[in-house]
């Protein structure tokens, strides 16, 4: 009875979905989520959320940074609402609003951007890439948002007290 209980265990984690095969259920490239998802959850509205181990930026033609949380709602080839993804277009970083597949055919994918839809390859995307975090030569880590990529710079170089007072 004890195998019995661990093999129906073992089957339902194995039935257990990935939110890449979600992703590529809603008609979306596998790659659209970095490698090191520690956990996600995805509700029946498409509203999704996922956990990454750390923040980290993955290279395609141009960097992608990933937060910690990433959010967003999943329809058939697309996200809206997305939070916790930004995208660098020459030295800013924009953040992503929404990622959308127009016809799978046509081997493009757009990144919103606010003003403008960035277009890409969506051979790009076919395969989750690994996640890197980005260090300064000091050792911080670097956040694409200039103002709290300001504050960890200020923070390197005050003492903690002092970047308390800073900050406030």
């Amino acid at each position: 009875m004890v195998l019995t209980m661990s093999c129906l265990v073992e089957s339902r984690w194995q039935r257990q979905e990935s939110i890449y095969d979600i992703l590529r259920s809603h008609g979306l490239p596998m790659g659209l989520l970095p490698k090191g998802i520690s956990q996600f959850n995805v509700d029946e509205t498409g509203r999704f959320e996922v956990f990454l181990d750390q923040a980290c930026n993955a290279k395609f033609e141009s960097e992608l940074h990933y937060d910690r949380n990433v959010s967003g709602v999943l329809s058939y080839g697309q996200i809206v609402a997305l939070s916790g993804v930004s995208a660098q277009e020459l030295f800013l970083w924009f953040p992503v609003k929404g990622i959308r597949v127009d016809i799978p055919s046509s081997g493009l994918i757009y990144f919103d951007v606010g003003v403008v839809f960035k277009q890409f390859s969506l051979s790009l995307f076919e395969t989750p890439r690994d996640c890197m975090a980005v260090r300064t030569d000091n050792g911080p880590i670097m956040d694409p948002n200039p103002v709290t990529g300001a504050l960890y710079k200020l923070q390197s170089d005050v003492d903690e007290e002092n970047f308390a007072r800073a900050v406030i």
